[in-house]
């Protein structure tokens, strides 16, 4: 199969940021990342023009993560605390999954990708949990939420 190199304009998710020398298909070059202004053929003469680039994804990266270290600190702030109803023995009936706290976030005004929720397997248990919010690669917020055990149910 045919490949060819380009030099990428923006970010492109999967693929590599801008100034990045990728190999792709050359279909995927030609038909989609050229015309689309998303990437340059890396001849001689674009790859000069690399260093421009660089400096412009610096700048794009040096403001995303201010944006993270202070949406760090907002989420750092809450305390959202979730009921889960249990029954004979405080057997937990459902769990804390990383939606409910994705749904938590954004009645709070937050707004991220549920994805970033790093949360190994739903909280059953009741009590306070740190939970890992990767909101960049060099920014992580941890978030505290409580979870309550609800009404005992009785069983008759």
């Amino acid at each position: 199969m045919a490949n060819a190199q380009v030099i990428l304009k923006e970010k492109i998710e999967g693929l590599g940021a801008e100034a990045d020398v990728v190999k792709v298909r050359a279909g995927y070059a030609r038909n989609y990342l050229v015309p689309q202004g998303k990437a340059y053929e890396a001849t001689k003469a674009n790859l000069r023009h690399v260093e421009a680039l660089k400096t412009s994804r610096a700048q794009r990266e040096a403001e995303e993560i201010v944006v993270a270290q202070e949406l760090a600190t907002k989420i750092g702030k809450l305390k959202p605390s979730f009921t889960l109803s249990t029954g004979q023995g405080g057997k937990a009936f459902g769990s804390v999954t990383n939606m409910d706290i994705h749904k938590e976030l954004e009645a709070a005004g937050i707004s991220i990708d549920r994805h970033s929720i790093q949360l190994d397997k739903p909280i059953k248990k009741s009590g306070k949990t740190a939970v890992e919010i990767k909101l960049n690669a060099q920014v992580t917020a941890t978030l505290t939420i409580t979870v309550d055990a609800g009404d005992v149910t009785e069983e008759d």
